[in-house]
């Protein structure tokens, strides 16, 4: 005797998977329905919505049921549809590198305001973007500001790769130069740059055990452990960027919401930045900080 095929509409499916990812600690089990559902019938996530009345067949809930079971373990939906949306970039993603963040937006949006306030003249500003996994915020530079030309460091040769074809599909790739580099530690010594922007692992000890799952469990440790503190890259960048700015050039760095005060403190310092500043995110949180090479 054949097995009765199980039916279920769209409606009755995202309400059952909807339970299920909130009993597993998803938080966003909705969206995280909604999008592994539009993945699986090739649709956008307002046909749903058009549709939800719609049986689906039984390879279709198979199909489903699959991906549901994927994040239901923890895995974060942009690596069960390899791919991720950075400001307006679809990014291809892999467990190589870190899902780009929203937060992240906003050391693109210090550079371009940056690169849009100076004048530039006759010649194109040159931007480093150090560990720049996906290539989210390199591409994202490079196609707001076609104008710049733009290095992109990380010690990754699988982040390289990706964020090469990132590139590619922006319709930049002749805008980024990629290099497999550790920090400064590869680069040119005597080469300098209008801006260096970066987004370093900045998760202390203490942080890292209250981190979701799907973050801790999946995403790379290498692009989230900022060491003891969070600062340990921090460290690096306040002493070692100067050399590769050049005068009244520009350092944007993402940063952990209780970190400001902390970087602030680093840079300055130092005694080679100016203008030193904190920018917050959409929710009040501090974001980015901003620091000028000093004239010398």
């Amino acid at each position: 005797m054949s097995q009765k095929s199980e039916t279920a509409t769209i409606s009755e499916l995202l309400g059952r998977s909807t339970g299920f990812l909130k009993e597993k600690g998803s938080a966003t089990p909705r969206l995280d329905s909604e999008l592994l559902l539009a993945e699986v019938l090739s649709v956008n996530r307002i046909e749903l919505y058009t549709n939800f009345d719609k049986p689906l067949n039984q390879a279709e809930i198979d199909a489903y049921r699959e991906l549901i079971k994927r994040r239901g373990k923890g895995e974060p939906v942009a690596y069960i549809l390899g791919r991720a949306y950075f400001r307006n970039l679809t990014l291809r993603i892999t467990p190589s590198v870190l899902v780009p963040r929203p937060e992240t937006e906003h050391v693109v949006d210090a550079a371009h305001g940056f690169l849009q306030e100076r004048e530039w003249a006759a010649r194109s500003p040159e931007v480093l973007d150090l560990g720049t996994g996906s290539g989210a915020v390199a591409v994202s530079i490079a196609a707001g500001f076609p104008g710049a030309r733009i290095t992109a460091t990380d010690t990754s040769v699988e982040a390289l790769d990706l964020a090469r074809e990132n590139a590619r599909t922006a319709g930049v790739a002749m805008l980024v130069d990629f290099v497999q580099s550790d920090l400064f530690e590869d680069l040119d010594p005597t080469r300098t740059f209008d801006l260096i922007v970066s987004n370093p692992p900045y998760i202390s000890a203490d942080e890292w055990p209250s981190l979701p799952p799907d973050v801790r469990e999946f995403e790379p440790r290498e692009a989230l452990y900022g060491g003891l503190d969070g600062l340990d890259i921090y460290r690096c960048l306040a002493v070692e960027a100067p050399q590769f700015l050049r005068p009244r050039g520009c350092l944007i760095l993402e940063i952990g919401s209780t970190q400001g005060p902390a970087v602030m403190e680093l840079l300055e310092d130092t005694g080679l930045y100016e203008s030193v500043a904190i920018e917050k995110d959409y929710a009040g949180h501090d974001r980015v900080v901003i620091a000028m090479r000093r004239k010398i």
